[in-house]
């Protein structure tokens, strides 16, 4: 068991969590979530978090060695499984898959140390090759001042600023990147790193966790998968999701924070300002996941490593 580990991924919608659990039970495991919306705190029904009631978080920085305070590392108990990596950030927060990565190895050697087989799942992609692949840049910490020196910045401004920087690295970002201030930012992290230190790798490669990995791909055809999560946007509709928005903005997060610019919450601005009806911003929702859900499958398809299974009925 020990230094094994699998990893459960796939498109939106498809029951990996579902799975994952099963597998746990199965294999005396424990859940590493790779999902860049549920680190967020106080974002539950948008992101799909679905937690028993009554679960606590259990926090472990302390037990786990992170000293750093921007974060909080620890676990929820579903169904006796510890699900870590959920609600490790404030809104507000940006966060890279880097920092992802490192957090993730310090829990995934704790669940080593205690025996168990750790199993992360979940849709996000760049999380997981940063994971279990590494990445380039993965070395370069983030840096905090320059990162409060430019949330209030505005997707064009941080188009500029990058543009100024590596005008090819803007022009090989895709649209979807290009229009995302959390890639943006990271992004002009990085250039400005490499001007200080131009000589820089930036990876680690022996943190890299590449032997014993096991990949399992969750999918089904298109058009049910477009049905389900259709049904999952109005489910999380029911759940109230409106209701959940009203109290985020009330703790004081503005709809230019990081968590609330990801789907499931960004296209609900319009209708707080008046600018939307509900069943407008229902829909946009709904094509919004469909995109990603096809981003998500165009990524894990390129993986060869992965076998693919059908997905949780």
């Amino acid at each position: 068991m020990s230094n094994s580990l699998l990893v459960v991924c796939g498109p939106t919608a498809t029951g990996k969590t579902e799975y994952a659990l099963k597998l746990a039970k199965e294999k005396n495991g424990e859940l590493v979530s790779a999902d860049s919306r549920q680190i967020y705190k106080y974002l539950d029904i948008g992101t799909g978090k679905d937690l028993p009631q009554n679960t606590k978080y259990q926090i472990l920085n302390t037990e786990l060695g992170i000293a750093d305070k921007n974060y909080s590392v620890g676990y929820y108990l579903v169904n006796n499984v510890p699900l870590w990596l959920y609600d490790v950030i404030t809104p507000d927060q940006r966060f890279s898959a880097a920092e992802y990565a490192r957090l993730a190895r310090i829990v995934i050697n704790d669940i080593w140390s205690r025996g168990k087989l750790p199993i992360v799942v979940g849709g996000t992609g760049f999380y997981i090759k940063a994971l279990v692949g590494g990445i380039d840049t993965e070395g370069i910490p983030p840096n905090q001042n320059l990162r409060k020196k430019l949330e209030d910045c505005s997707t064009s401004q941080l188009q500029k600023t990058l543009h100024s920087l590596n005008p090819q690295k803007l022009q090989s970002m895709n649209h979807s990147d290009k229009n995302n201030p959390r890639r943006l930012v990271r992004a002009i992290e990085i250039e400005e790193y490499k001007k200080l230190q131009p000589q820089t790798t930036g990876l680690n490669n022996s943190r890299q966790i590449t032997n014993n990995v096991n990949f399992i791909g969750l999918n089904i055809q298109r058009e049910e998968l477009f049905k389900r999560i259709d049904e999952r946007v109005e489910k999380r509709v029911e759940q109230g999701i409106i209701d959940e928005i009203k109290n985020v903005l009330k703790m004081g997060y503005g709809w230019d924070s990081p968590g609330l610019y990801t789907i499931g919450y960004k296209e609900w601005q319009p209708y707080f300002e008046g600018k939307e009806t509900k069943e407008a911003v229902v829909q946009k929702w709904k094509f919004n996941e469909h995109s990603y859900a096809r981003r998500q499958l165009t990524w894990f398809k390129k993986d060869k490593r992965i076998k693919w299974i059908p997905a949780v009925t």
